[in-house]
């Protein structure tokens, strides 16, 4: 259990509340959509519960969502390994260590930007303890330098069936990436979420939080020794979570987070300069940021050392990386020639149809830590267009939390358990079953799809917090269980909320304080 956190003034953090009333003035003089206002910190609260009902293993006695029981208690058992924990990644019972780990990387980067934001929510010990549960499981996992357990579970056999985790009959067997069997894309990313977590626990659990860099320093030498995508060498994750874009930018991803918790050591610095080229992450000019594809997390991140002190001889290649994080920032905004994002006729960000909020809650937090950036370092954002300031930039990330939380053409909340309307058929397992504290009766493979999934009524329990994949690009949804495509949601969708859904309740806090009339 982590200690209550101390909040840490810093100059950088002063100024950016101080021009906080500024951008809040500009925002009201934006033409609105609807009236609508939204309470952003019960949006933050529910936010983090959700992570709460995707736990596996055994559950604390803190347990909020009641509804969940202890489940998977033999991960790994087979192997001889202790792979109890963990999250699973989304309405399945699978344990997939790709996109747990990015899960784990955006929660920390959000507690790093705006851990003062969600201690003023009340939330940060529920912060931390979501990154802990994460980085708890991938010290497990990361049994000997060169061996990481990436994954639990098969997915095929899992979506045969539709089971309680609490029930589960399919197989738990675990995969592993080792020298023979290289993964530099999973390596790398967990080596980022362990360094990312590294440096939120550093004061409150020094440490916890040295263990936790000492296994990211291990698994980015490993990833990088021993290169190779992880889906060549575990073949069932490849139809689940392909690394289609390789494993290059999850190197330059892990090489500038470790060059942040490490006290800035030049070696990890100078690995993504050294790579900018051959590893892309000066030439990939892209308009999605996922678990996939890291290059616009890279530049931006990138661009942000320009005219520090250690790299200002680097300024070359960093302006190199300012400029590809541009282009992605200025395609979701939709300033750049000729090719953009695009928007659905309600205004929001639409890149595919499969599961497309995770690509806006991305961008929402890409958005609102460069806005901060150029706030704090007095630019604008440039454009094909012309140039952009910073409180335009955060004010279209605004409009597409409010469109989440319900400023949309179907006047309904993809933030389940906020609102009065929300998604009410998730395409989640333990949701759609009757739950293991009211029924501790076995529930069979073939059972829960013929009972349970078919049921035309809304899930006996309500999965608060979890974004679900949103509409189409015309702004339609249909809430149906079986709509995977729409109504599934997954960790790394609500994960990259949190930030900002705290940054803009701590913005509504200090508006409200300025309205209030003075006695004197």
């Amino acid at each position: 259990m982590e200690a209550k956190m101390q909040v840490i003034q810093n100059p950088t953090k002063i100024l950016q509340r101080c021009l906080g009333f500024a951008l809040l003035y500009f925002i009201s003089l934006l033409p609105l959509s609807s009236c609508q206002s939204f309470d952003y910190g019960e949006a933050l609260s529910k936010s983090l519960l959700y992570f709460e009902s995707q736990r596996s293993g055994h559950l604390p006695y803190r347990q909020r969502v009641t509804w969940r029981h202890h489940s998977a208690l033999t991960d790994g058992l087979d192997q001889g390994v202790d792979l109890v924990g963990g999250y699973y990644d989304a309405g399945d019972n699978v344990k997939f260590g790709l996109p747990m780990a990015f899960t784990i990387t955006m929660l920390s980067w959000s507690v790093i930007e705006y851990g003062d934001e969600i201690a003023f929510a009340g939330e940060y010990h529920h912060a931390l303890e979501a990154i802990k549960w994460g980085t708890d499981y991938f010290i497990k996992a990361h049994t000997h330098p060169n061996v990481l357990w990436a994954q639990v579970g098969d997915g095929d056999s899992d979506h045969y069936c539709w089971q309680r985790p609490e029930d589960m009959t399919t197989s738990r067997q675990a995969f592993k990436v080792d020298e023979e069997n290289p993964g530099s894309d999973v390596a790398g990313e967990t080596a980022a979420a362990l360094a990312a977590a590294s440096v939120v626990f550093r004061k409150t659990n020094p440490r916890y939080s040295h263990l936790l860099l000492r296994h990211a320093k291990q698994l980015f030498e490993f990833g990088d020794k021993y290169r190779g995508k992880y889906d060549a060498s575990i073949a069932a994750a490849k139809l689940h979570y392909p690394s289609v874009s390789g494993y290059k930018d999850e190197l330059l991803w892990a090489a500038l987070w470790l060059y942040r918790a490490t006290h800035k050591e030049d070696y990890y610095l100078n690995y993504a300069l050294e790579n900018a080229q051959d590893f892309g992450g000066i030439t990939w000019a892209v308009k999605e940021f996922s678990w996939d594809i890291k290059y616009a997390g890279v530049q931006i991140i990138a661009s942000m050392l320009i005219n520090e002190e250690k790299p200002k001889e680097h300024n070359n290649i960093l302006e190199q990386y300012r400029s590809k994080a541009e282009y992605y920032l200025c395609a979701c905004l939709n300033k750049n020639n000729g090719s953009n994002a695009e928007h659905t006729p309600g205004g929001l960000l639409f890149i595919r149809q499969w599961n497309n909020m995770q690509y806006v809650s991305a961008a929402t937090l890409l958005l609102t830590i460069y806005s901060d950036h150029l706030l704090a370092s007095n630019q604008n954002l440039r454009c094909d267009h012309g140039e952009v300031d910073p409180e335009e930039v955060f004010a279209f990330a605004k409009s597409q939390i409010d469109y989440i939380l319900g400023d949309n053409p179907m006047a309904m909340s993809y933030l389940v358990g906020y609102g009065l309307r929300y998604p009410q058929r998730v395409h989640h397992r333990g949701a759609s079953i009757e739950s293991y504290r009211r029924n501790k009766g076995f529930i069979g493979c073939i059972q829960g799809y013929d009972y349970w999934f078919g049921q035309k009524g809304p899930n006996p329990n309500v999965i608060i917090g979890a974004l679900v994949g949103g509409p189409d690009r015309m702004d339609e949804f249909m809430d149906e269980r079986a709509n995977y495509m729409q109504t599934e949601a997954c960790t790394y969708n609500t994960a990259t909320l949190v930030g900002v859904l705290a940054k803009l309740h701590s913005l509504e806090g200090e508006e409200r304080k300025t309205s209030i009339p003075s006695s004197f």
